[in-house]
């Protein structure tokens, strides 16, 4: 594994290193993710490069008692394991997670083509207070931290200002939603929040986010 590095041009290297960290810090890569610039979704340059090297990386993160996996039809590779360790969610932040797979399946069941899928921060809320998992809209200072911190893992992408987000401020899902959340029935989970008071409580986020509560 070793001679593998070794024998790479000093800018592969740099490439690898970034790769590493990257995965490190927000779990997953995506092969397109939207740019705000060109209004579309551009290819990513790291998540090219992980493929390129996927099998070399695969064994860097095994020695670590990581899984380094591909899904190619959704475009995303991701690290798992109990040694990967996220932030905490707070309470806003699993509801909107689950929320947002709810949407995600909905949508792509009914006519997407595409990976990713388009909502909106009212159509969000909305679908939270169907299922009386929120007493009242949460604070704008509280959305933006709980949309970014959702950003950070790739799970979404805000496609207008954050700063002047309202009901009409788009979101994109990324399908890293789908790695987050496999096999979970959504809304028997949106139902225990509907049916318990968690006043305070954070939900540990463990590797790629799967552990939500039961």
């Amino acid at each position: 594994m070793i001679e593998y590095y070794a024998n790479l041009m000093e800018e592969e290297q740099d490439d690898l290193k970034n790769v590493i960290q990257s995965l490190y810090r927000h779990t997953f890569l995506l092969e397109r993710k939207f740019d705000k610039k060109s209004g579309r979704m551009t290819p990513v340059r790291e998540y090219r490069v992980c493929s390129r090297h996927i099998e070399f990386l695969k064994e860097y993160f095994r020695i670590a008692g990581i899984t380094l996996n591909e899904n190619i039809h959704m475009g995303v590779i991701y690290i798992q394991g109990e040694h990967v360790w996220g932030e905490k969610l707070s309470r806003l932040a699993t509801i909107y997670l689950l929320i947002l797979k709810l949407i995600y399946d909905e949508q792509m069941a009914a006519v997407s083509s595409s990976s990713h899928i388009v909502t909106t921060l009212g159509m969000l809320n909305g679908k939270a207070g169907e299922f009386h998992v929120l007493s009242g809209l949460p604070s704008p200072t509280e959305m933006r931290r709980t949309i970014s911190l959702l950003k950070k893992y790739q799970i979404i992408e805000p496609m207008d200002v954050l700063e002047e987000m309202d009901e009409n401020s788009r979101l994109i899902i990324y399908p890293c939603i789908n790695a987050v959340l496999l096999g979970d029935d959504i809304r028997e989970l949106l139902n225990t929040f509907s049916e318990e008071e968690y006043i305070g409580e954070e939900t540990a986020v463990q590797g790629t986010l799967e552990d939500m509560p039961e």
